[in-house]
């Protein structure tokens, strides 16, 4: 599978704290990838250079072989590129269906604002569509009957599916996911880890989580990468890493 999404030489610091330093990272399309390593590794901080929330101090991204180190994540989302965050992000006051399909406004409704009047048969087609997309997203994520419920009533792992939903909603190119299993039953893991492997496996998605839930990523993913102080520590296999003394030692533990 040729890559998707590729980090080059990407450094950050804060002031004179150093939270990434010249991190080379790939994924390719159709992979599950799992970024692990102890709290302050610098995990979140590549996360949000990569979909555009933060410019690295140093070094690219390319999209598709494209830089876009200097996009929006705007840009990068109507391009392919999406991302959930570790605190829940959802639109309270809407109901889990309309958090879906507003991830499909940004297309327009066709027609424009005489179209909406009028109610023309192309708009009402293509608003059609979207609710089926919906509809589908909904029910691949485990919570197709829970659309017109108020996402602000939610528990966590619910919540959690809702916004994985919102961001597939639109198919993603690259998929990347900040701790998408935190707060989740072990049912909801299993259903989560299906619709990623699904993602992957038949839309050829690239997908790219931090979770610290280490069984889980071990499970779930095809390769893992191991941040430590802001440098890329081990990559490999899920044996692999685990095999490795070094991240052990800095991360897993001896035993």
């Amino acid at each position: 599978m040729s890559e998707v999404l590729r980090a080059s030489g990407i450094g950050v610091s804060f002031g004179g704290v150093r939270a990434l330093a010249g991190v080379d990272l790939g994924i390719r399309a159709g992979e599950v990838c799992g970024l692990i390593g102890p709290n302050g590794a610098g995990k979140t901080t590549l996360f949000d250079v990569l979909s555009g929330i933060r410019r690295p101090d140093r070094g690219r991204i390319l999209l598709d072989g494209a830089d876009v180190t200097r996009r929006s994540p705007v840009w990068r989302a109507r391009h392919g590129m999406r991302r959930t965050f570790q605190r829940q992000q959802l639109f309270g006051q809407l109901s889990v269906a309309d958090n879906v399909l507003v991830a499909q406004e940004w297309r327009g409704g066709g027609g424009g604002p005489a179209a909406d009047l009028l109610a023309l048969p192309a708009r009402r087609a293509r608003e059609r569509a979207r609710r089926e997309r919906a509809g589908r997203v909904l029910a691949d994520c485990g919570i197709g009957g829970l659309g017109s419920s108020y996402a602000g009533g939610l528990p966590v792992g619910q919540a959690r599916m809702v916004e994985l939903a919102r961001a597939v909603a639109d198919p993603p190119r690259v998929l990347l996911l900040d701790e998408p299993a935190s707060g989740m039953s072990s049912p909801e893991r299993e259903r989560l880890a299906g619709v990623v492997r699904r993602l992957a496996a038949e839309e050829g998605c690239a997908v790219l989580l931090v979770e610290h839930n280490v069984a889980f990523v071990m499970d779930l993913c095809t390769r893992v990468v191991v941040l430590d102080l802001g440098s890329v520590l081990a990559e490999g296999t899920p044996a692999e890493v685990r095999a490795d003394r070094r991240v052990r030692e800095a991360y897993l533990g001896s035993a």
